[in-house]
């Protein structure tokens, strides 16, 4: 009889262990990179659309002028400073930081690397997440690293070409932070 009781009360602590291990708390559910990505990306596109400042450089001047966004109008005497004027089709792409339509390229020399002018896109473009790297336990929530990149969708091949010569910035480091609200993980912020 001692046996018995024995056996009872042990299956009775047995079965209320496992009701208290089924019931109990539940833990939060997993950040991946992709949902990550996926609500940095969502706070982007609820955020204006910007312009993109473009870096012109030597290199850059010349793919414009054979891509017909701008043309040489006047060459200076010491052999490289020039004017250049917007074309119609450079004139619905872009915006010079003068506000007119005239380029007006002055170099130091005639082999300056550093003269450049910048541009602003008229087409305006969000941000998006890349280079999502692994999430990240900050205490009480979590941080994931990622680059946030000028998007130049939409923007014609020779434009992206010229924007991704030398001076010009298309990615960030970032990070962004998340927290447990309601039982989901939801993006603190970006930063």
């Amino acid at each position: 009889m001692k046996r018995a009781g024995i056996l009872q009360i042990l299956g009775a602590l047995a079965f209320v262990s496992v009701g208290l291990v089924g019931s109990g708390c539940k833990s939060a559910p997993e950040l991946t990179q992709a949902s990550a990505a996926s609500m940095i990306q969502a706070n982007y596109d609820q955020s204006a659309p910007a312009a993109v400042n473009i870096v012109v450089n030597d290199l850059g001047m010349r793919e414009g002028v054979t891509a017909k966004y701008w043309e040489g109008i006047k060459k200076d005497p010491n052999g490289y400073w020039a004017d250049f004027k917007l074309t119609p089709d450079g004139k619905k792409l872009v915006k010079l930081a003068s506000g007119g339509d005239t380029i007006e390229w002055r170099p130091d020399g005639p082999t300056d690397p550093n003269y450049a002018v910048t541009m602003t896109t008229l087409a305006a473009n969000r941000m998006k997440p890349v280079n999502i790297g692994e999430v990240q336990d900050d205490g009480d929530g979590k941080t994931v690293a990622f680059s946030e990149a000028v998007n130049l969708d939409g923007l014609p091949d020779a434009l992206q070409g010229i924007a991704h010569n030398p001076g010009n910035t298309l990615s960030t480091r970032r990070h962004a932070s998340f927290v447990l609200a309601g039982g989901a993980w939801k993006l603190d912020s970006v930063h």
